[in-house]
């Protein structure tokens, strides 16, 4: 009987999508391949208040998911791979991380001026500590706005919180098809992206050398 593969993923649509785009891609080599999503909520999704800037490199988006890969509870998981914590837990290991398929990081302007045409103390949100450090490198008079939140929930707070910009990942636009909303791509010279954006992560157990084996094609040589 065919086996019907359990995956963990935090809730979110980003999440989501990113759960179906590996699904795709491991179908162009078993086109059999059967799944069940298991979402999973973390702390991160649950604490919209602390600032991303003061957890970066911890388990804050994975640490529920790798608890229920330990327990067995699912087989995989999948995550953005600029999440995984600096420190993998023991007896988990990361399989694959895919090839990025956008690494830049994108300006969402209200009135569609890029961000060398932004006036003076415009109000930008952000949420790393490395996009608030370069910025102010590029631009002193910027005014650095904490948020938090999905996607959808970042863009809501442009329109709604008097911001004149919001920066996020141009990938996480693209995989929710909201491309159109890229008023800019970031030049690498103004941000240097995390060198993880855009790719995915697949996290198993250490010991289950069958999944291991499973997915190995989905890792960027």
């Amino acid at each position: 009987m065919q086996r019907t593969w359990r995956i963990g993923t935090r809730r979110s649509p980003l999440a989501l999508k990113q759960v179906e785009e590996i699904v795709n891609s491991l179908r162009k080599f078993y086109p059999e391949f059967s799944y069940e999503v298991i979402g999973i909520d973390t702390q991160g999704d649950k604490d919209k208040i602390t600032p991303i800037s003061e957890i970066e490199g911890t388990d804050f988006f994975t640490k529920e998911i790798e608890e229920a890969l330990l327990r067995g509870e699912i087989d995989f998981a999948v995550h953005s791979a600029k999440d995984l914590p600096d420190k993998i837990p023991e007896g988990l290991t990361i399989s694959a991380i895919t090839k990025s398929i956008d690494p830049y990081d994108a300006l969402v302007s209200k009135n569609g001026l890029k961000i060398n045409e932004l006036p003076k103390g415009s109000k930008i949100g952000v949420s790393s500590q490395r996009r608030k450090t370069q910025l102010k490198r590029y631009r002193e008079d910027f005014k650095i706005v904490d948020i938090r939140g999905n996607i959808e929930e970042r863009l809501e707070k442009l329109e709604k919180n008097g911001l004149e910009a919001i920066i996020v990942a141009s990938c996480a636009l693209k995989r929710l098809g909201l491309e159109n909303r890229i008023t800019q791509r970031i030049p690498f010279e103004i941000l240097r992206p995390h060198p993880l954006q855009g790719s995915l992560a697949i996290e198993v157990r250490e010991d289950n050398k069958d999944i291991i084996e499973l997915l190995k094609v989905l890792n960027d040589k």
